[in-house]
């Protein structure tokens, strides 16, 4: 994709991207430690380049994209991750509001985390590419809108059990 009209942020973005969905659909025939490293290195850089990019032209309340990915390969990723993770796969999660009304703990999946961010981000990279980069305003300003609502807090809630198994602490 050689579009003139991306900047620089926004490019890195879809580069990073592109790397996350790649090594999240590889996961089945990646080494477990290598696989956390990989997202370990990952996560907080999608986190700082979304911040950082932006569309250059200001935009107003864009039509939705739509959704490219489907079910069926949103539970494939999912699954590659879970079964790649087994038993670590499920961690307890406190930062939920309802932890505090319960005796009993919460349990969340980093499999089902960081397949809940890899759609968001399949359907960012879908438009983009399927546009050769004409809609990657619009696109940027949805992803960013959902990074906002809810995939920036599952990057921030799975990076902490990703470390916890990566330096076994």
């Amino acid at each position: 994709m050689d579009n003139p009209s991306i900047d620089r942020n926004t490019l890195s973005f879809i580069g990073l991207a592109t790397e996350f969905c790649s090594s999240l659909e590889q996961a089945p025939t990646l080494e477990k430690e290598d696989f956390i490293a990989t997202m370990l290195r990952l996560l907080p850089r999608l986190y700082i380049t979304m911040g950082d990019a932006r569309p250059q032209e200001e935009m107003t309340e864009p039509d939705p994209l739509g959704v490219y990915i489907e079910e069926q390969q949103y539970e494939q990723v999912r699954a590659g991750v879970a079964a790649l993770l087994g038993e670590d796969d499920t961690y307890l999660e406190t930062f939920e509001e309802d932890m505090k009304y319960s005796d009993t703990p919460i349990a969340a999946s980093i499999a089902e985390g960081l397949a809940d961010i890899y759609q968001d981000l399949y359907n960012f990279l879908s438009p983009v590419r399927d546009s050769d980069g004409a809609l990657a305003a619009p696109a940027l300003v949805e992803c960013r809108e959902n990074f906002a609502s809810y995939w920036g807090q599952t990057l921030t809630n799975v990076m902490r059990p990703l470390n916890h198994l990566h330096y076994r602490i």
